[in-house]
């Protein structure tokens, strides 16, 4: 009787049906049979999403750091949602994250984030929409530029401004300039009185003059050079932008710092008028 049972056995077990066992394995298998449909570069999109959702502050940086190094749209599009977490990290690290979205959704995205709480994160978000060189960016920054209480948010913006390179922001950027070489007075910005701007800020703007490129900039430069009392990193950063941009008018201010105390200054005024001479005769021609 015992063998005709193990024999009864035996024959059920040959006779089931294969989808017995597949389904078998796919019940082993758990969650990894819902990926087996997926590319690779799904399944690893997926496997950073999941990692989003970790009570861990620095797995979920982490996994943002992955879908950023993707630099695919579908990657930055799972970014998108840790722009709201709860740490200034991981909204810092989420902005850096979108660089395989087209530029204006990066800007979309982005801009009401420059209103955040955290410093930090404010001026990471400046510096990202400066690499996306999107217009759209502009009157934000120009804002931040303006308006930020934090000096190191508005270097970035100065900075970010730079990168877009649009002259609608020379306006901004050389009254920021003129603040550090013109102390305010009646009807000036009473929301900084006399107070002289930061030099990271002043330095950043300055630079930012020099990129964009527009004449309009050259007279809060030349005063910026001009200044004595100004710091010589500053008086650099003029006289650079004054050779970037070219202007003739810009020729006498820079010849006096040819004899600058700084061997620096003094160089960067002679690079700055071999720039100019150069532009010059090439119009001529």
């Amino acid at each position: 009787m015992k063998t005709i049972r193990f024999l009864s056995l035996c024959l059920a077990v040959c006779v089931m049906p294969a989808s017995f066992f597949s389904g078998q394995r796919a019940f082993e298998q758990g969650s990894g049979s819902v990926s087996s449909g997926l590319t690779p570069l799904q399944r690893e999109i997926e496997n950073q999403r999941r990692r989003l959702a970790s009570a861990e502050v620095e797995e979920r940086r982490d996994a943002l750091v992955h879908l950023g190094n993707l630099k695919r749209a579908e990657s930055s599009r799972v970014a998108l949602g840790a722009l709201n977490d709860s740490e200034a990290i991981v909204r810092a690290t989420a902005a850096h994250a979108l660089g395989g979205l087209p530029a204006t959704e990066v800007v979309a995205a982005l801009i009401p984030v420059l209103n955040d709480k955290s410093e930090f994160v404010r001026r990471e978000v400046a510096y990202v929409l400066g690499g996306t060189r999107d217009r759209g960016a502009l009157e934000p920054l120009i804002a931040s530029l303006s308006n930020d209480k934090k000096d190191s948010v508005r270097g970035a913006a100065a900075v970010a401004l730079g990168q877009i390179g649009e002259p609608a922001a020379v306006v901004s950027l050389a009254a920021i300039v003129n603040r550090g070489v013109v102390p305010a007075g009646p009807g000036k910005n009473k929301k900084y009185g006399g107070k002289k701007e930061n030099e990271f800020v002043l330095r950043s703007a300055a630079r930012a003059l020099g990129q964009i490129g527009d004449r309009a900039g050259v007279p809060a430069l030349i005063g910026a050079l001009l200044d004595e009392k100004n710091p010589d990193d500053l008086r650099r950063e003029a006289a650079q932008s004054l050779g970037l941009i070219g202007d003739p008018s810009s020729e006498s201010a820079l010849r006096s710092a040819l004899n600058a105390h700084d061997p620096y200054l003094s160089r960067a005024a002679q690079e700055a008028l071999r720039r100019i001479q150069k532009g010059v005769a090439r119009s001529r021609t």
